[in-house]
């Protein structure tokens, strides 16, 4: 099964758009782990080279990736992103916590390591031309968040951090990799 690992860095904000779409927003570059090839990451120039990639992935792994990384990408993608099956790690949080919990909590309690910034700090970066810095930033994110996809894999839950307490968090991991259960990922007829 081809997995995909991935994370949009913006560069822009949501006051800047008037709302709380994130289709609104406008890429800046998005980082990936593609369980075939490695790390990449794609500029917003660049995105027509992640179509294919996306073509033959049969599962996309985010962090609230389908309310926000998905719906954005799906502005640019010519396909249609949502048939592709995926796993939302925050969304699996919330389903068994009942509120959300950020990815830094998350990595801090379960693999021991923090996100190197934060999104506001990666449009700053990008706004000064600090490419690398915002590539940097959102491939750790994405590491991090692929990290987190196999503990829970193995293990059946996550932990975080929260008022200096580790908490666990049980996960229903068995349909992540159902293949069965898989939709048609083909919409552009790669």
């Amino acid at each position: 099964m081809r997995v995909l690992t991935f994370d949009i860095e913006t560069a822009n904000w949501f006051s800047e758009v008037g709302g709380s779409d994130p289709a609104d927003l406008k890429i800046a570059l998005i980082g990936i782990h593609d369980s075939e090839v490695g790390y990449a990451s794609f500029l917003e120039p660049e995105l027509p080279k992640l179509w294919k990639i996306l073509e033959q992935t049969d599962l996309l792994v985010g962090y609230n990736s389908d309310h926000f990384d998905i719906p954005l990408l799906n502005k640019y993608y010519p396909g249609d992103l949502s048939r592709i099956k995926s796993v939302d790690l925050l969304k699996e949080i919330y389903t068994s916590l009942g509120r959300r919990v950020k990815l830094d909590a998350v990595a801090e309690g379960t693999l021991g390591e923090n996100k190197s910034a934060g999104g506001a700090q990666s449009v700053r970066w990008w706004r000064d031309g600090e490419i690398e810095k915002v590539r940097s930033y959102c491939l750790k994110d994405v590491e991090l968040t692929k990290k987190i996809f196999d503990y829970a894999l193995q293990k059946g839950h996550v932990k975080y951090k929260e008022l200096g307490k580790l908490r666990e968090v049980k996960l229903d991991t068995s349909k992540w990799l159902d293949e069965s259960a898989k939709p048609m990922t083909f919409t552009m007829g790669f």
